[in-house]
Order: structure tokens, then sequence, then C-alpha cells
């Protein structure tokens, strides 16, 4: 072996975000799972499909299919086929084991993230305004130029907010732009626009009192120079009064639901007749109803996904975290998340745009886990199983603009989660993942693994 074959040995072991693992033939046959399409439609039994090139060219029962003679085929007799997860709500490079902290924002943090998310079938994020200097960009770039794997990530650069109105944790302080005039407001986008982001995010509410509210007019203003400009508004909201001002300006996404009522039927048609998306992204405030370990902390499949990727040291702080919690705080914490639960049963049972959307990446709410953790929530709060599907796959990956994935259909690119169970039957066996493929190339989940336990974050 020569020199320059080990040192690029030694770069490839060594790459802090791992590339997918290739297969053997360019064509590969998958053949005798069941195929959930990720659009609604009804599942295929005994099901196959034909990838050329990372993409799907044919879908169809076992047999009906015939490939090339040289074709690689892979028996998935007993499992399932769904597309990878989309995870539209995201913050990702501030947890590094115990710490959370500004200094922690670095590439090497932020491709961390992008590996869990994907060990956990979590194939795209979209990070959602707390964003600092050029490493998101430069990741963006890294992967588009096929140079970085992980979950493909898309960014909102810095978001939009009045005067301390935007994120409050300590990391993110100076993050936000501040604005209070119409120039400042266009200003912003135009800048945003320069770096062709992938949304605008703006927080509208007063976040709990310490700060104003930013006036409608001065969201409409975002919102009309955004959309002249092609990209899309997403807003981080709380009460019921600026979501219906909002959708009546025509925003594009609820990065939270209304949380100081239940939606009226006439904000959800005004939002369905616009195709307005909504994110229930109600699992952070989930984990403050419970003053005990809740069940789905120690469901097995969960519980292993999350020990093979986080330190030992913050799943005993996340543990801790419930049981040193005041039993009446929860208790009124309860009242509160049975609003959240409300609103997502309206919204699903209207046909709203739900997609999924969990504030991952905020302190102990780690990247994939946080994912899985809010589809079984999102059930649990009234979706059907097939619903959260639709809102995890297909319809984040329409609203992130990744229009070539996020369906199992000819033309769309072999982004798939090949699970040992039915979601169908309990969305929980998302977690019970035999493997993952990218463009048709299975992730190498126990390299990801290793990297991440390696680096200790």
């Amino acid at each position: 072996m020569t020199r320059r074959s080990i040192v690029l040995l030694g770069l490839l072991a060594f790459a802090p975000a791992l590339a997918a693992r290739p297969a053997v033939a360019q064509v590969t046959l998958f053949e005798g799972a069941r195929i959930i399409p990720g659009d609604g439609a009804g599942p295929i039994e005994n099901g196959a499909l034909l990838v050329e090139g990372g993409a799907i060219t044919r879908v169809g029962r076992k047999g009906e299919i015939l490939p090339p003679a040289d074709a690689n085929r892979i028996t998935l007799d007993g499992k399932t086929v769904m597309p990878t997860i989309f995870s539209a709500h995201v913050h990702p490079g501030f947890q590094k084991g115990l710490s959370y902290s500004a200094e922690n924002f670095t590439r090497e943090t932020v491709l961390d993230d992008l590996n869990r998310a994907l060990y956990f079938g979590v194939s795209a994020v979209m990070s959602h305004g707390i964003e600092k200097g050029e490493v998101m960009y430069q990741i963006r770039a890294d992967q588009a130029d096929g140079r970085l794997g992980g979950a493909r990530l898309l960014v909102a650069g810095r978001g939009i907010g009045a005067p301390n109105a935007g994120p409050g944790a300590a990391a993110y302080a100076g993050i936000a732009y501040e604005i209070t005039t119409q120039d400042q407001a266009r200003n912003a986008v135009e800048e945003l626009a320069a770096r062709r982001v992938d949304v605008i995010k703006i927080w509208v509410d007063d976040r709990g009192g310490r700060a104003p509210s930013l006036p409608i007019a001065l969201s409409r203003t975002v919102i009309d120079e955004a959309h002249r400009l092609g990209f899309k508004v997403s807003a981080h909201v709380f009460y019921h009064k600026d979501a219906a001002e909002l959708a009546a300006a025509g925003v594009d996404n609820f990065a939270h639901l209304v949380r100081d009522a239940e939606m009226s039927d006439a904000l959800i048609a005004t939002m369905i007749a616009k195709g307005i998306y909504v994110m229930p992204n109600i699992g952070a405030p989930e984990r403050a109803i419970h003053a005990a370990v809740p069940a789905w902390f120690e469901e097995p499949y969960l519980a292993g996904l999350l020990s093979s990727t986080v330190p030992a040291e913050v799943i005993a702080r996340m543990r801790a975290s419930f049981t040193s919690r005041d039993a009446a705080a929860a208790a009124r914490n309860r009242q509160n998340y049975a609003i959240l639960q409300k609103n997502v049963a309206k919204l699903a049972a209207a046909g709203a745009r739900i997609i999924l959307g969990s504030d991952t990446g905020l302190e102990d709410h780690p990247f994939g886990f946080a994912e899985q953790k809010e589809l079984q929530m999102m059930a649990e709060a009234g979706m059907t199983s097939a619903q959260v599907i639709v809102a995890a796959t297909s319809r984040p990956a329409e609203f992130m603009g990744l229009k070539d994935r996020g369906v199992i259909a000819p033309g769309k690119r072999a982004d798939l989660l090949v699970l040992d169970a039915n979601p169908l039957d309990d969305i929980r066996n998302t977690r019970r993942i035999s493997a993952v493929y990218i463009a048709g190339k299975e992730v190498d989940r126990a390299g990801l693994r290793a990297s991440l336990m390696r680096a200790g974050n």
C-alpha cells in the first residue's frame, strides 16, 4: 500500500460525518417487505422496489419486477419499508455531553448531531433560526457537494424578532435580528435571501412577558418581502390572536401550536384554505408534565437507541429531571399540555398540513430521540399512525422543498427506513430499525454509533 493510500484511509476513518456504505451493485431489488409509501396511500404487502443509480424506478409486488441479471437483491421478508424521517424544526450544535453553551457551537458538534439524527432514521433536518457564523452554511455546501454525510442540513440562518424576543437561553444570546422598523425588517430578509436560506424564521409572541410582541405590521412586511423573493416564512407563536393575524397575512408555517387556547374552527379553516403548515412540537413541553420517570423513557427500543448514541451521564440527568419536578407544577403543566393535545386532534381531524418538528437540540432533547418520541406523542394526541407517518415523511419533505424524496414512488430518491415491525400497528415501531438506506446505499449505523460514543457527546 502506498503512503498516499494510507493517508487517505486515515482521513476517511476519522471523518466527522460518515458517508453511506456503497451497495454491491448500481441496480438493487428490495423485495418481500411491506411497503408504506409515505403519502397516505395504503401499504403494499409482500412488496418490491427497484433502485437504479440511487433512485426508485419501479414499485410493485414481489415477483412482478424482474431486475437485470447482475442486480443486487436484498430480501426483506417480514420487514416494513417506509421513507426516512424528515424533521423541520431543529437546533443543532449547542449540547456536548453535559454542557450546553455557545462555545459548543462548532462544526464537529453540529456534525455529531446530524450523524445522531441519521442513526435514528432521520435523513434531513431544517435548522430553525438559531445559527451563528458560517458553520451551518459551510456544512450545507459540503453536503451538497458530496463531501459530508449525516442527515441533510437545511438552514434558516438568523431568525427575526422584536428586541429580546429571540431564543431565550444564554447559549443563544445575540443571534436573532432585532427589528422595530419596516426598513429593518426588509433588510433582514434581504440579507437572509442573499445567503439562500431554506426558510425565514420569525418570533412573534412576547416570550412569556420578557419582550414586546412583534407587531403584525412588521410580521406582514417580513412575509411579503420573503414571498417577493421566493422564500417561505415560519412563525414562532404562542397566542391564538397572533396565529389568526399571521394566517390572514399568509404565513407559511407555524413552528409551534397555539398554546393559550383551543384553536378555533375559523383559524383552522384559514390554515387549510391557504395551505399553511403546522408543527405540533409537543415533545419538549410533554417532558414537563411528569414528576416520575414516564413509561416512554423506559420503552426498550427508544431507550436502546438513546443509550447507543448519548453518554450515560446525560441519560442520568434526563432521568433525574422527572423525579426532581414538583408534583403540583407537573399537574399545572398537564392542564396546559391538554390544550396542545386538543389542538393536534382538531388539526388532524380537519386535514391540516401537519409536519414533524420537535425543537430538537434543546438541552437534553437529543437529535433522533426527540423525533422518535414526538411521533408517539402525536399519535397519543389523536393522530392515526398513518397520519403521523405522512407528517414525518412526505409532508415535511414538501415543506422543506425536497421534492425528490419523502415518498416511495418511481422517480424519488431511495431514502428508506427498514423496520422489524409495522408502524401502522404501533407508531413506536419506527424505532425498531433494521437498516437505513440513503440513495439506495446502506448507512453504516454501527460506524455512526461508534463515532458518536467515541466523541463523548
